[in-house]
């Protein structure tokens, strides 16, 4: 893994508060998101993880756990009871239950999240995590002002199919984000200028992954010999240059601590 850039140090950044609230005995176990998914470990040479844009999304905010063991199976109707809920673990509170119908397992979080003024958070199921037979709903909640708890739902997509979560399984994943930061963009489309750097840069970049591609089966090629072409990786611009940005090659984010820590 190449050297990280000095822009990773978060600590140059202002920081940004994020708290859970709640029962320490109810609340949700939430920790940064880790880099690891199993199957990117079962890929050849572990070659997923030199996609560096999967490694960031991978670890790009928290992730909930789940409680306890959980068993469900939807039948296909849209009942509440079509879905059957069977949560391992006794609890105050049940931790996973068929509430809207349609399919939807909803796991309650039993806790409050906040977030600095004019911040939500994006809250979905854990990224490149794909699970079979059912889908993770995503929702954007302002959660500077809100005083209304929230949960993570998914929706089943195989009738009369066993869905199971393992307890400490990941069930949701949040960061945060802006508000109204979408609303300002002003997209537009624009010709090709090679006159413009970047342009000229990206016809380069073109050039050598088709070369590149096309060296890849030849036995004793460069191409064969590099595996892959690592400039994104090390943010050298196709050219050879370095990209002069705070380029990242992992995050660092910080763990939920208590609050009289």
């Amino acid at each position: 893994m190449p050297p990280d850039s000095p822009h990773d140090n978060n600590d140059l950044q202002p920081g940004l508060e994020l708290i859970c609230i709640g029962d320490p005995a109810q609340r949700p176990t939430i920790r940064p998101m880790a880099v690891e998914r199993d199957w990117m470990d079962a890929t050849p040479d572990r070659f997923a993880y030199r996609c560096l844009p999967l490694n960031i999304a991978n670890a790009h905010g928290w992730e909930i756990l789940c409680p306890g063991d959980v068993d469900v199976v939807w039948t296909g109707e849209d009942a509440i009871g079509s879905l059957k809920v069977v949560c391992r673990e006794v609890r105050q509170y049940p931790y996973a239950v068929s509430h809207f119908g349609s399919g939807i397992l909803t796991f309650p979080l039993h806790a409050l999240i906040r977030t600095p003024p004019g911040y939500d958070i994006w809250i979905s199921g854990p990224p490149n995590r794909p699970k079979d037979g059912i889908y993770p709903l995503s929702g954007v909640i302002e959660t500077d002002w809100s005083p209304y708890g929230f949960t993570m739902n998914w929706r089943m997509t195989r009738i009369g199919h066993r869905v199971h979560f393992d307890k400490g399984e990941p069930i949701a994943a949040f960061f945060l984000v802006p508000r109204g930061l979408q609303e300002r963009v002003e997209p537009r489309f624009e010709v090709t200028d090679l006159s413009q750097p970047v342009q000229q840069e990206h016809e380069i970049w073109r050039t050598s992954r088709k070369d590149f591609i096309e060296d890849l089966p030849v036995e004793g090629s460069d191409a064969q010999k590099a595996k892959w072409q690592k400039g994104y990786f090390q943010g050298r611009l196709p050219s050879g240059g370095k990209s002069g940005t705070d380029h990242r090659t992992q995050l660092r984010l910080k763990p939920f601590r208590d609050g009289a820590e």
